[in-house]
């Protein structure tokens, strides 16, 4: 029978962890074979570690549910636009089988441990009526490398589109095609959490029995090597079965260390500190907000308005992340906030109302703008002096009688 001297043996998808963690075998040899194999972990394996499933899922989900606005500048205005299919699309119905939370979601994902998040903008003239999230290793960028006049093209299964076709939300990139995901960035670090993990899981699945081998005086029978594998075999099962009986001129010999002596637990909580750093979450909410999130809602409305914005509405029309969402769950730093924009004369309390929800109240369209002794009135633009009781009209009507002392309010 021919064969080829060249063919390469494929293993079975899980022959090399069943080797990692097998009975009781080469379970302790898990960290040293990682390093010596050099294998990449996947972004499977990536997300299978608590601590790095746990801080993707926290910043995927913020930025998820937070809705992204459409403004517009009419003059020395700004507007937002609300009857539009993009933001419709941005915000609950996509036109894919994923909604507007799923795509953000996956899409902000794939920004931070792929080589970047891709979204399909179905278009139909000069309207754009369906986003469609797609897989990273679904898309295959054909660059030009040329270091001036860069350029590229974008296929998925084997069909070619071109760069405008695409949302694409790309981290620590220097092509604009494709970005860097934090498993290139920390590969070894990642390694060696997943490692630890399967070690664990082998310390649990042989009941955290030792390693080691048997050592004979005496030539054994092959039936009595059987015998003791399978006592062996039990042993390490994790079942009732916890005593092994050795016959005269049989020992046992330790072969590696436990682990309590590998300080695993230490290290587990080292890796787990060194992935909040690089993620930037931290026990204040506000530094994980401005570090960890903040950066990437900007990445997103630079993606959307280069991307879903026609050339004609550029510079007049932009997408915005509405980040004030992200303290809707806390009431009372919200309100806190309100008070503040409130006595700077940032907001009305109409303006406020309408950000909760709530019906506007006839009269409340008034600015403090000077330190609760004068009010503005936008819908009007009139002036309101509490102490003197007079608007900017009444002050100019009596001009003509005399001067006010807008301090007690008399004339002089």
């Amino acid at each position: 029978m021919a064969f080829s001297l060249f063919r390469k043996r494929e293993a079975p998808e899980n022959e090399n962890r069943e080797q990692v963690i097998g009975e009781g075998g080469t379970i302790s040899d898990i960290l040293l074979s990682a390093i010596m194999s050099g294998s990449k972990i996947t972004k499977q394996q990536a997300l299978s570690i608590p601590s790095i499933s746990g801080n993707v899922d926290f910043i995927t989900s913020s930025i998820a549910s937070m809705p992204i606005k459409l403004y517009r500048r009419v003059k020395d205005r700004v507007e937002e636009v609300k009857d539009d299919s993009r933001v419709i699309a941005l915000n609950s119905d996509t036109g894919d089988t994923l909604d507007a939370f799923q795509m953000k979601q996956s899409l902000v994902e794939d920004f931070l441990l792929d080589k970047g998040g891709y979204i399909y903008i179905r278009r139909t003239g000069n309207e754009v009526t369906g986003l469609f999230y797609v897989q990273p290793e679904y898309v295959v960028i054909n660059y030009n490398f040329d270091p001036i006049r860069k350029g590229y093209s974008i296929f998925v299964e084997d069909k070619q589109y071109k760069p405008w076709e695409f949302i694409k939300l790309l981290r620590h990139t220097k092509t604009g095609a494709f970005g860097t995901g934090i498993i290139d960035e920390i590969n070894d670090a990642l390694a060696t959490a997943y490692q630890t993990q399967l070690y664990q899981l082998g310390l649990v699945k042989t009941g955290g029995n030792k390693r080691g081998f048997l050592k004979s005086e005496r030539k054994l029978g092959k039936e009595e090597i059987e015998v003791l594998k399978q006592a062996w075999r039990n042993l390490y099962a994790n079942n009732n079965e916890n005593v092994v009986v050795l016959n005269n001129g049989i020992d046992f010999k330790e072969a590696s260390n436990n682990s309590v002596e590998l300080q695993l637990n230490q290290s587990v909580r080292s890796l787990s500190d060194q992935f909040d750093k690089i993620f930037h979450i931290s026990t204040d909410f506000y530094d994980t907000f401005k570090f960890a999130i903040y950066p990437i809602c900007r990445a997103l409305e630079t993606a959307l308005n280069r991307d879903l914005l026609l050339e004609k509405e550029k510079g007049k029309y932009f997408f915005e992340v509405d980040v004030k969402e992200i303290v809707r769950a806390n009431i009372k730093e919200r309100y806190e906030v309100y008070r503040m924009a409130k006595e700077c004369g940032m907001m009305t309390i109409n303006e406020m109302r309408r950000a909760e929800n709530m019906n506007e109240i006839e009269g409340m369209d008034v600015v403090n703008v000077g330190l609760g002794a004068v009010l503005y009135d936008a819908n009007t633009q009139t002036y309101y002096t509490p102490n003197t009781g007079m608007t900017s009209e009444e002050v100019k009507e009596t001009e003509e009688e005399g001067f006010i002392d807008l301090h007690n309010g008399t004339e002089v």
